[in-house]
């Protein structure tokens, strides 16, 4: 429904630039790569939807087809066939109607079937290697990524020779029933609950380990939560960090010689934790992945002798031990690559470019910013829609993928064209504290009844919030600060710093969460 308006106002607004003769040239590449982006977000959420993937963890050992399916009276032939057909058709319209519709009128020479064949393809073998089951945790992130790489470097190698659409026609249609039968014997395997198991040649460690923990024990049911949020969730996360940086970091050592690369490569490892945090927070919320409904919380979680707002805590304190689990890969990795391809002449002159402009103090302040936030970012991910997830409404659930996928829709096409348009930016920049300000009163505002809430509820007592509310304010203010030294007042105004400050500390949405949970708990 959001990529269907999104082409409606898409074609809409062409009709009324051609007609109005608007100085917006629509054949330009850019203009045509840059929508692109909500469409390929759409693909990205269809391939995770039609693989089971939002509703299963990805570096667990057992198949990710949905095990409440395995007692129907249908074959496991059936199983696969029909989430594979509605998958294929899902995406091969998507790329039909992307290019009938988002990319005209266009300049680029773009084919017309062997793409859609090339997304079905990739679904079908996502789909097949995610419902497998494999010896060792994690290792269904390696084969998935090695194989699909290895048909994309095929396609590639390809597109080099130019070939006739009929040729790669002929190389990707075979991808799909080869995927098929892949897939009905893991889903024939999984439902016989045959699971290969390599874990006996760690089985040593592991005793040792679990015998550590019995002998030390827990010093609370707290503590206790925590583990048990951590063995079921945590490890996820790193464990596609660990998978991922290799591949990505091999970059480096292929093009050493090209520092536009090296740099683009090195921004790609930075944004890769938040990007995962994103699909990896949908099992973050979700405690029972096994229901039919997305409710967020099992008779197991919901009878515990325990508060919610316990549960939110052990919940809040995993994603955080895994955001650092995970950065700390990212920051042992990425030193070892670039000693090992040798190229941190490359950083450290764009380190020194950089000290040159601002500073030393101010350089090193920016780098540790950055940092920082890509940090705060990769939690973020992994916590703000868990107040939804906990809700246990699957119409809440699924409305806020479609706004966020419809806000997508909107602000690719009208980023372009702010860009664009200078008028268009001095409009923004005089508008920029009016919307700023409003935003800032919308989220203090919902904090505010957000707290009445959890006092009305009985959930938090007034010293907490209050104390809370200091500390949050204190946050801002030291954020403030510190922009405020980095960015002069002659490049940036400071009522924008602080706008900036307020709206980047996460308050509501983590706070709303033990009103969802008790809502959900008790209904």
């Amino acid at each position: 429904m959001a990529l269907a308006g999104y082409l409606i106002v898409l074609v809409a607004v062409k009709l009324l630039v051609l007609l109005a003769s608007w100085r917006v040239d629509l054949r330009d590449e850019s203009f045509g790569l840059l929508i692109m982006g909500p469409l390929a977000a759409t693909f990205m959420y269809l391939l995770a939807m039609f693989t089971f993937g939002l509703s299963g963890d990805l570096a667990a050992r057992q198949s990710m087809y949905p095990a409440r399916t395995f007692t129907l009276p249908v074959t496991s032939a059936t199983l696969v066939a029909w989430p594979m057909i509605y998958g294929t058709a899902a995406v091969a319209i998507l790329w039909l109607v992307t290019r009938m519709f988002a990319l005209w009128p266009s300049g680029v020479v773009i084919p017309v079937f062997w793409p859609a064949l090339l997304a079905a393809s990739l679904l079908a073998w996502t789909q097949a290697l995610t419902w497998m089951s494999y010896p060792l945790r994690g290792l269904r992130v390696i084969v998935t990524v090695l194989w699909l790489t290895i048909i994309d470097s095929v396609v590639l190698v390809a597109l080099q020779f130019k070939p006739p659409e009929a040729v790669m026609l002929a190389i990707l249609a075979p991808h799909v029933p080869l995927a098929y039968l892949a897939a009905c014997f893991a889903v024939a395997r999984a439902r016989r609950g045959d699971i290969p198991d390599w874990q006996g040649l760690f089985a040593p460690r592991a005793r040792i380990a679990d015998v550590h923990t019995r002998q030390k024990g827990f010093s609370s049911a707290a503590r206790a939560q925590e583990w048990f949020e951590w063995r079921r969730h945590g490890r996820s996360l790193p464990a596609l960090i660990a998978i991922l940086l290799p591949f990505e970091l091999a970059m480096l050592f292929i093009f050493r010689e090209t520092p536009v690369i090296i740099i683009e490569t090195l921004i790609t490892v930075l944004v890769t934790p938040p990007f995962m945090a994103a699909f990896t927070a949908a099992t973050v919320s979700n405690d029972n992945p096994e229901r039919r409904s997305s409710d967020g919380l099992t008779p197991f979680l919901a009878t515990r002798p325990m508060t919610g707002n316990r549960l939110i805590a052990a919940k809040l304190s995993m994603a955080m031990r895994s955001t650092l689990a995970a950065w700390a890969l990212v920051l042992i990795a990425i030193p070892s690559a670039l000693t090992l391809s040798k190229t941190w002449p490359v950083i450290t002159d764009l380190s020194q470019q950089l000290a040159d402009i601002v500073g030393r103090p101010r350089a090193i302040v920016i780098g540790l910013l950055i940092l920082a936030g890509f940090v705060a970012s990769t939690w973020k991910q992994l916590v703000q829609n868990l107040y939804i997830g906990m809700t246990g409404r699957e119409g809440l659930i699924k409305g806020s993928v479609f706004v966020a996928l419809a806000v997508l829709c909107v602000a690719a096409p009208l980023g372009h064209w702010i860009i664009t348009h200078g008028e268009a930016r001095a409009a923004l920049w005089r508008a920029l504290p009016w919307i700023g300000a409003v935003l800032v009163a919308v989220k203090l505002s919902a904090a505010i009844r957000v707290a009445a809430r959890l006092l009305d509820r009985g959930l938090f007592h007034a010293r907490t919030i209050v104390i809370a509310a200091v500390c949050w304010d204190c946050a801002v203010f030291v954020l403030f600060g510190v922009l405020a030294w980095v960015l002069p007042a002659l490049f940036v105004p400071r009522f924008l710093l602080i706008i900036v400050a307020i709206l980047a500390m996460p308050l509501v949405r983590i706070a709303a969460a033990p009103l969802a949970l008790a809502w959900n708990r008790h209904r």
